[in-house]
């Protein structure tokens, strides 16, 4: 298959599979997901995904219908039916289906839904454009819930302005983009916001801290301004999906350039882990 869709036990081409209309994630958008890279058919950090997929699910009370280790199963099954090298593995679980109420059953069995498709990882050494919004989105972002208005907002304002990403900040504190982590290297050290309900902890991002301990580079976790992040050596844009990008320009404004050696030293880190993990599949086409 050059693409695979799956819905509670059906799998088919993403435009075969149908899904019923009283699916919760219709009316409430009530469901959690979790998302990686798969290289050689081998899930990326799987057991990293689906420990904060599980803890996404507990924290709105959302019972996934299979056991972690049974889910991972079927994720690896499923890729290995899809062609290539490097994949983009989606997944999400909706409370369930029932007549539109905002009250639900606690005992409703969940709806897995899993989405599998070509992927091509961007090139790390090539630089990003940034803008920044105001962050007005509510305070569970530590959640990895289906609820992305804002941030399909804040996507689209870039695209239309040319850039990448979007930074979010809360009165000129820097949080995390609209679908990613980001961080600054200044003076040698690493800086990235602290793990709260006011971000999404990145497994991307926490692997990349990993990787600093390894290399010696100091790490601080802690909040820090939009003045900070533009005066950083270098600014730095993780995500599942691309593990350690640069930015070159924040809202029109040239940024970073100032420390390529670390910045190097901690790509070439996260990258070789992803090649180890995945048996040494091509990162980029």
């Amino acid at each position: 298959m050059k693409e695979l869709a799956y819905y509670d036990g059906t799998i088919g081409m993403p435009e075969e599979v149908t899904v019923p209309f009283n699916d919760r994630v219709h009316f409430f958008g009530d469901g959690v997901y979790d998302a990686t890279v798969g290289g050689n058919h081998r899930v990326y950090l799987l057991d990293d995904h689906l420990d904060r997929f599980y803890s996404s699910a507990k924290a709105l009370d959302i019972r996934i219908p299979m056991d972690k280790k049974e889910l991972g199963t079927l994720l690896t099954e499923l890729l290995s039916r899809v062609e290539g090298d490097t994949h983009f593995v989606y997944w999400q679980v909706t409370r369930g289906a029932a007549s539109r109420n905002h009250v639900y059953d606690p005992n409703m069995k969940g709806k897995l839904w899993v989405m599998i498709r070509p992927n091509t990882l961007r090139d790390p050494d090539s630089p990003i454009q940034l803008i920044t919004k105001e962050d007005t989105r509510f305070y569970h972002c530590n959640i990895k819930t289906l609820n992305l208005l804002p941030s399909v907002v804040a996507s689209q304002e870039a695209s239309e302005k040319g850039a990448d990403e979007t930074i979010f900040h809360r009165g000129g504190t820097v949080t995390e983009c609209a679908h990613s982590n980001v961080s600054i290297l200044k003076d040698g050290v690493f800086i990235s916001h602290p793990n709260d309900n006011l971000i999404l902890r990145g497994i991307s991002k926490t692997h990349m801290i990993q990787a600093c301990y390894r290399l010696g580079i100091q790490v601080m976790e802690r909040a820090f301004t939009l003045g900070e992040l533009m005066e950083a050596d270098e600014v730095i844009v993780t995500s599942s999906s691309n593990f350690c990008l640069h930015a070159e320009c924040v809202d029109g404004v040239r940024v970073g350039g100032k420390d390529r050696d670390t910045l190097q030293m901690i790509q070439d880190a996260v990258i070789e882990e992803y090649l180890d993990y995945t048996g040494k599949a091509g990162i980029m086409d």
